[in-house]
């Protein structure tokens, strides 16, 4: 009976080293650098440091748009203060309806080499008449075929 039992208490012990083993074998596998985990965490501690770059290159890049964008505003804005200022100005100026086929009709100064006739005459036509812009639809064919 002893010796069955020392039989088999040596098949255990066999078993458990082997078991342990395979054990050791997996583990280094696991954990090599390259090829395991290691690696995979090595592969994503790299791919988030270049995420963190994009991501700063980005907002860089926001607030350089956000600045720029807030400059042209301003400066769109000090544009249309002077073409209100011009318009105002040309209020007072004679006009005349210029068309040019197959686009909207525009009212311009009129081009005279001696002027006005009469000061009194011109600021009477000024006031009758108004800035107007006539604009006029193709025919539904042209805007059919664009």
């Amino acid at each position: 009976m002893e010796f069955i039992s020392d039989v088999l208490l040596s098949a255990g012990a066999l078993g458990a080293g082997f078991y342990c083993l395979v054990l050791s074998r997996r583990l280094r596998k696991f954990m090599h650098l390259e090829k395991g985990v290691g690696g995979a965490i090595a592969t994503l501690s790299a791919q988030v440091d270049e995420m963190s770059r994009a991501l700063a290159e980005a907002r860089r890049q926001a607030a350089e748009s956000t600045r720029s964008l807030a400059d042209l505003t301003s400066r769109a804005g000090e544009a249309a203060g002077r073409l209100e200022a011009l318009l105002v100005a040309a209020e007072d100026l004679p006009l005349a309806e210029v068309r040019v086929p197959g686009s909207a009709a525009l009212q311009v100064p009129p081009a005279t080499a001696a002027g006005p006739a009469a000061p009194e005459q011109a600021a009477a036509e000024a006031a009758s008449q108004r800035l107007r812009l006539v604009r006029r639809r193709g025919s539904r064919a042209a805007a059919e075929a664009a």
